[in-house]
């Protein structure tokens, strides 16, 4: 199933999307009316990589929210500080285009938290 397509990327539901800076606002104002949750890690990173295979694990279990990956590399830095990054992995759930959630770290159960507080509420 397809959440939102944008000339840049097609986002479907069940699977983590890549997203770079000109991607990234794009899909979130596409997909406003629904959770977003976004992987600000980098490919140097031991805990961003523990974490990548259970972040794909839940965007199988959570169909009604967007997964979202961006790679804090060099091209991506002005987005990642925008976004406030000070550490990897830290995840951002958005709500309507806006940062609702942060949990900063490889904290698995942290961050079912924070998805299960945004769906319900």
């Amino acid at each position: 199933m397809v959440c939102c397509s944008v000339e840049t990327a097609v986002v479907n539901i069940g699977q983590v999307t890549e997203v770079n800076k000109n991607s990234f606002w794009p899909i979130v104002r596409a997909a406003s009316d629904k959770a977003i949750v976004l992987d600000m890690y980098t490919q140097w990173c031991g805990p961003c990589k523990v974490m990548a295979p259970k972040f794909q694990e839940l965007s199988h279990k959570y169909t009604d929210v967007v997964f979202l990956k961006l790679d804090c590399n060099q091209d991506n830095k002005p987005l990642a500080k925008e976004l406030g990054i000070r550490a990897v992995p830290t995840f951002k759930i958005f709500k309507d285009a806006k940062v609702v959630k942060e949990v900063t770290g490889a904290k698995f159960d942290d961050l079912v938290l924070a998805i299960e507080a945004v769906r319900s509420s």
